[in-house]
């Protein structure tokens, strides 16, 4: 896969904002490149996954999060770092922090996609451009118009429909877990720690491409451009004549009088 040709196809035809970002769930420290930061390591600080992806995607940096740098339980669980106890997927210890929550809680954590339990040592991010590994998968943060896009492109020979689901929040488990386990495209909603913590905005939405659908969803936009029948911006259509207030009338009749001062 050339990525650099990927990063091109998808600033030509979906303008980003923020870089692109590739994903990589590697199962030890050995696959990781030579230069990359570590959060507890280099930066002396845990952080939670969506801030890790935020780093990538407007630093440029190249990071990887393992264990012990993953701040935010739901991070942690949706990498598989630590184990989905029984207590937190019946919802009881929930309940023992916010009494009466225990139903609600259970059904939330048991409709959450995470990676299995120890499967993985570190997620590896880095903007595309810079890439140096083959990912997993693609994380693109865009407008609802440049999501819209990529959506089309995803259906545009295959056709049917691309269904995402959410819980408004806790978008790390289906950027990565869901991405990766249904192998394919995500459109997500940000939540509260992606807002709060990565400072994604409030017209941003979350797109996702597995490795397998890469090459579907560039070849779709890219025939979609160049048909011209969908692209971003998008065209505006400007061929009408405009109607004035009628005074407008008026005066260009009173201008365009060759007779008169």
């Amino acid at each position: 896969m050339d990525l650099i040709d990927v990063n091109d196809k998808l600033n030509r035809y979906i303008r980003c904002q923020t870089y692109p970002v590739a994903v990589k769930m590697c199962r030890s420290a050995e696959e990781l490149p030579a230069r990359v930061r570590i959060p507890k390591r280099d930066l002396k600080m845990k952080i939670p996954l969506c801030q890790g992806i935020a780093m990538a995607r407007r630093y440029g940096w190249v990071l990887a999060i393992g264990d012990e740098d993953q701040s935010c339980p739901f991070g942690a669980l949706t990498l598989g770092f630590v184990p989905p106890k029984q207590a937190y997927l019946n919802g009881n210890f929930i309940d023992s922090l916010l009494p009466g929550k225990k139903e609600a809680a259970a059904k939330t954590a048991q409709s959450l996609s995470r990676l299995d339990y120890g499967k993985f040592k570190y997620l590896l991010l880095s903007p595309l451009h810079k890439a140096t590994f083959e990912p997993d998968l693609i994380v693109i943060y865009g407008n609802a118009a440049q999501v819209a896009r990529l959506i089309q492109g995803t259906l545009r020979k295959r056709g049917g429909l691309l269904t995402s689901s959410t819980v408004g929040g806790i978008a790390c488990s289906a950027v990565i877990a869901r991405t990766i386990r249904d192998d394919e495209c995500q459109y997500i909603i940000a939540g509260a720690g992606d807002r709060y913590f990565a400072l994604t905005q409030d017209d941003e939405l979350v797109f996702t491409m597995p490795r397998s659908k890469i090459e579907l969803t560039l070849d779709g936009l890219e025939e979609g451009h160049e048909e011209g029948d969908h692209r971003y911006p998008t065209p505006s259509f400007l061929r009408f004549e405009p109607k004035f207030p009628e005074h407008f009338y008026k005066l260009m009749d009173f201008l365009q009088d060759k007779t008169g001062n």
